[in-house]
């Protein structure tokens, strides 16, 4: 039983409430009768109420996210039927903006907009001894690390040894991209180091592995990041893996040398290249260096063992489909491990509404907010562009197929006989060349017309269209796709070849083939680098 207990739903159950550990270590003398009680999106909306109500709370903290506020409006206005008088407060960022015409903020008591770490527990203490503040909408003012207590210690035992560590050695960017919530989230602030390296010491000597950094910026403050990543570095042990978020123009030998010292699979960092185009960058307030950006990511990939994550965002205004495509086609070439294909969404509160009209800009009403169309890309185009991005993660990204991936756009003497076709704004069509961007569309749309899916589908049966595609449509050779195709198959441990592929190995297939070590990555990073 609790008086308050705080919850969430989280995307899988491999992720931690982060935010709502800082709001139970920040309790005070509340914390002892507070609990904190997970979910994930598996899991349905009355199940989740009740296990909330078999705990007979005064008040629920619910953390709301882009992911969950479909259930999590189902479950507060189940809870609301069944309790009248439960308190229930939202917190999170899909209701710290434009709130009041939200259904689940309607339902609810209050909302704290904001950092809540310190406004929730007020907010608690007021309802408790009977008070009511006025006003639903209660707004949070950031506060500073040195007056917070933090959350490690909240971290359980089946956290550690099942879950992702998540970690903050700051809050806040100091940029005002239009797209993105942190840019609205200033002035930036860092934790005191001594207090994280002690929590983090604890934690490793608990075992834990997994470690992500939720920091937007992390080399913002130099000396800071420096110091994080030489105290990981010192304790660092075998199967440790740590993943950073990084400004992609901003990487000065001070920390060139730390990073190209640690082991391959264990560091990763997520670089958010968003745009190529100058232009388009500039109307959404980017500001970035691409020839840095572009030096700083061959660095990365040529003389370290970092595990490269970069992102790029499809939909964005002024960006025509043409120029997103010769973007991609840049970012191959700079060789990330992974090229994460975002397609744009309006996060609620976020610049980015601005240019609605100019640009035309429809977006789903519906989470996550995703474009459906704009002046230069019309919704079929962006639809094609929803499945390469899908089939791109399950391709290129998964690291199950390293090896076969570049088949899709090899310079064979075929190959260049062929021709891709971008829709442009009219709807007619641009012919242009075979760049990787246009070949990989090409499968993309011919896995579609097949598979009819773009989830749900099998490993063995994804190959199988694969090999296909190369062996029919660009007619690759056969043996030596199929031999790609088989060492790719085994990155993931696997032993036995596919019955497709069986006819075309030799008899000795099934003999494994030595794996370049990774220290221990997860799964995903690690087939990167068998």
């Amino acid at each position: 039983m609790a008086d308050i207990v705080l919850t969430t739903l989280n995307a899988r159950h491999l992720h931690t409430a982060f935010g709502l550990r800082y709001l139970l270590a920040n309790l005070g003398p509340l914390q002892t009768n507070a609990s904190l009680v997970e979910f994930d999106l598996h899991q349905r909306p009355l199940d989740i109420v009740e296990t909330l109500l078999a705990q007979r709370p005064k008040i629920v903290g619910l953390g709301v996210y882009i992911w969950s506020v479909t259930p999590a409006t189902e479950v507060v206005a189940t809870l609301k039927r069944l309790c009248p008088n439960l308190m229930v407060v939202l917190g999170g960022p899909e209701v710290s903006f434009e709130a009041e015409s939200q259904p689940i903020v309607q339902l609810a008591d209050y909302v704290i907009a904001g950092e809540g770490d310190l406004a929730f527990a007020e907010l608690c203490g007021q309802l408790l001894s009977g008070q009511r503040p006025d006003g639903k909408i209660i707004a949070a003012k950031p506060p500073e690390f040195s007056g917070l207590a933090l959350p490690y210690g909240l971290y359980d035992d089946h956290d550690v040894e099942h879950r992702v560590i998540y970690v903050e050695a700051s809050r806040g960017c100091p940029f005002s991209c239009e797209f993105c919530l942190s840019s609205l989230d200033i002035p930036v602030r860092a934790a005191p180091l001594p207090r994280l390296f002690d929590h983090l010491q604890r934690l490793l000597d608990r075992g834990a592995r997994q470690f992500k950094f939720v920091d937007r910026t992390f080399n913002l403050n130099l000396d800071h990041s420096r110091a994080i990543l030489e105290f990981l570095l010192t304790h660092y042990r075998p199967g440790h893996f740590f993943h950073f978020e990084l400004i992609p123009d901003r990487l000065p030998e001070s920390l060139r040398e730390v990073i190209a010292r640690f082991p391959p699979g264990v560091l990763q960092f997520e670089i958010g290249v968003q745009t190529f185009n100058a232009e388009v960058a500039s109307r959404i307030q980017r500001r970035q260096d691409y020839q840095r950006l572009e030096h700083n990511l061959r660095f990365l990939r040529d003389q370290t063992a970092v595990h490269l994550h970069a992102d790029l965002i499809a939909g964005l205004p002024g960006e025509s489909l043409e120029s997103f495509a010769a973007g991609f086609d840049r970012l191959i070439g700079l060789r990330p491990h992974e090229i994460q294909v975002g397609i744009l969404k309006r996060l609620r509160g976020a610049a980015i509404a601005r240019h609605d009209a100019e640009w035309e800009m429809v977006y789903n009403p519906q989470p996550p907010y995703d474009i459906l169309q704009n002046r230069l890309i019309d919704f079929a185009a962006m639809q094609k562009l929803r499945r390469f991005a899908r089939y791109w993660d399950l391709v290129g990204n998964s690291g199950n197929f390293c090896e076969t991936l570049p088949l899709i756009w090899s310079n064979t003497a075929q190959a260049s006989r062929l021709s891709g076709t971008l829709a442009d704004p009219g709807g007619g069509g641009i012919p242009v060349p075979l760049s990787p961007f246009a070949s990989f569309l090409r499968w993309s749309e011919w896995l579609h017309a097949r598979a009819r899916r773009t989830d749900g589908i099998a490993l063995a049966r994804l190959a199988e269209f694969l090999f296909h595609y190369l062996t029919t449509d660009r007619k690759l050779d056969t043996a030596q796709t199929a031999a790609a195709l088989w060492r790719d198959y085994q990155r993931g441990g696997r032993r036995d070849p596919p019955p497709f592929l069986k006819p075309f190995l030799p008899p000795d297939a099934a003999k494994p083939t030595p794996s370049r070590a990774s220290n221990g990555a997860p799964r995903r990073q690690a087939r990167h680098w068998g």
